[in-house]
């Protein structure tokens, strides 16, 4: 018997000190009392705690972030409770009041149908959630580039298709006006014919701006429609606003005196304008207004452009 207690003993010392020479930092507590029974010294060196402060599953729940605190707790009970393994990642306290990732790996044991003690680890994911962080940082903002054309910085093509969606949607729903500008420069392929794609592209940009200046409410939309069309989207905007609008823009664009030698119209750049309104109807389709906006651009280029044209547009 003493041989046999001997080798308990010594097996018990082999396998704390594996336990404690891990990352990971293992942990009991006892249902019944709500009491840590272990944990690993590896905890000290992570939050700052000595493992002796770690008296009841209050001191583990204190020392949690307030955003994780209840919504943790409440899993990690209702999951013991059932008997279910589990798993929780919440922010920690440290001694010096800043915090650290923690992944808890959590097995109930079970004594019959009772919950008799919670084993598990702790383990540090910080950098796992750094890296997370990034890579979702990334992600939004590989988005954000997808929505974005690459020259003039304004939104593309694709971002107009879905704003145009939800915007037509929101007023035939609410029953209110929806207009559409849409503006193309006078002239461009002699434009960049005569000072190079270069100067061409330095034109869009600052058109591209111009523009958003003239969007002024937050719903207001500009888009870059392709070459060198813009697009702009105003919900809840009568006729008369709208055409108020495109003439903002017209205006603002012959204020920055771009130079245009080649324009038929005069010394700067100028644009036409087609402005469109009508409250949609379960009836209309957006492609089938944008169709007739774009018409109304073409006839203010063939009415002499740098002029906007409209037509109360209604379904």
């Amino acid at each position: 018997m003493p041989d046999l207690a001997n080798q308990l003993n010594t097996d018990s010392s082999i396998y704390k000190t594996l336990l404690e020479s891990t990352k990971a930092i293992p942990w009991r507590i006892d249902w019944k009392t709500m009491q840590f029974t272990y944990i690993g010294p590896q905890i000290e060196p992570l939050l700052g705690w000595t493992p002796d402060s770690w008296k009841t599953v209050d001191d583990w729940a204190t020392r949690m972030h307030p955003e994780d605190r209840d919504y943790v707790v409440n899993f990690c009970v209702s999951q013991s409770q059932a008997g279910a393994d589990h798993e929780a990642d919440y922010r920690a306290l440290t001694v010096d009041g800043n915090y650290v990732w923690i992944r808890d790996v959590v097995h109930v044991v079970r004594n019959g149908d009772e919950v008799e003690a919670l084993i598990g680890f702790m383990f540090d994911i910080s950098e796992r959630k750094k890296t997370e962080e990034k890579l979702l940082a990334l992600q939004k903002e590989l988005e954000e580039l997808s929505f974005k054309d690459g020259l003039t910085g304004v939104a593309n093509r694709r971002m107009f298709d879905s704003i145009i969606e939800v915007e037509w949607s929101n007023a035939q729903r609410n029953h209110q006006p929806l207009s559409v500008v849409l503006l193309d420069i006078d002239y461009f392929k002699q434009y960049n014919d005569h000072y190079g794609h270069l100067g061409g592209d330095d034109c869009l940009k600052r058109v591209a701006q111009v523009l958003s200046r003239a969007a002024t409410r937050s719903r207001d939309f500009v888009a870059r429609f392709g070459g060198e069309e813009f697009v702009l989207v105003l919900p809840e905007t009568d006729r008369a606003a709208a055409l108020t609008v495109a003439e903002r823009c017209r205006q603002l664009v012959l204020e920055q005196q771009i130079e245009h030698q080649q324009s038929q119209i005069g010394p700067h750049l100028t644009v036409s304008l087609g402005v469109g309104t009508l409250i949609p109807t379960a009836h209309s389709q957006p492609s089938a207004f944008i169709a007739e906006v774009d018409k109304l651009l073409y006839k203010a280029k063939q009415n002499g452009r740098n002029r906007s044209e409209q037509s109360a547009l209604s379904e």
